[in-house]
């Protein structure tokens, strides 16, 4: 059986079974517990996560203290500090478990050998980020657009894992609203 990060590598390039061990070679599978990090505040950002299993957060703390919740990622979903890791520069934003989560770990050096010796990656990750991208777009239009209650409205019928999986503060935070309005707006819709 093949590990999901090469399920999920066939869905934008071809692999052959040849190249999957040297492949997986390029990655290193860790495992971390719920409320653990794998990116803190100032460390050099070294690594980029694909998440095989469980849920990770993105996020910082703004001048008020606060944790504010900038991306999450579940299943077949990459995450890591974008600007830090391609500079090679410390992080201001902290990845964090939501759930004990596997990934599958690659490190800047390794993703430059990796897209030297298999030059179709460079395709694999230009789809990747194009997709990131586009999610970060449509967030901050709807953060704009979208009064509170609509933009939890959608983001509930568009990503219901989302809605299931993530605690209530986390999810209020990534929403730009309060947890107690959170609890408002879900006990609206319920009624």
């Amino acid at each position: 059986m093949s590990k999901p990060i090469i399920t999920h590598f066939r869905k934008y390039i071809s692999i052959d079974e040849t190249e999957v061990n040297e492949i997986l070679n390029f990655f290193n599978t860790v495992t971390v517990s719920k409320k653990s990090n794998l990116l803190s505040l100032d460390m050099v950002c070294r690594n980029h996560y694909f998440v095989e299993s469980g849920c990770l957060r993105l996020f910082y703390i703004d001048p008020k203290g606060a944790e504010q919740t900038v991306q999450f990622a579940l299943e077949n979903w990459w995450i890591t500090d974008y600007d830090a890791y391609a500079k090679q520069k410390r992080s201001s934003f902290m990845i964090q478990a939501v759930e004990e989560t596997t990934v599958q770990e690659l490190s800047f050096t390794n993703q430059e050998l990796l897209l030297e010796r298999f030059p179709k990656f460079e395709r694999y990750f230009r789809l990747i980020y194009e997709r990131a991208y586009a999610a970060s777009q449509f967030r901050t239009r709807y953060l704009y657009d979208f009064s509170k209650e609509a933009f939890y409205n959608h983001f509930n019928t568009n990503f219901p894992e989302f809605a299931r999986r993530v605690p209530q503060q986390f999810l209020a935070s990534y929403l730009n609203m309060t947890p107690e309005y959170l609890s408002e707006i879900k006990a609206k819709r319920r009624s």
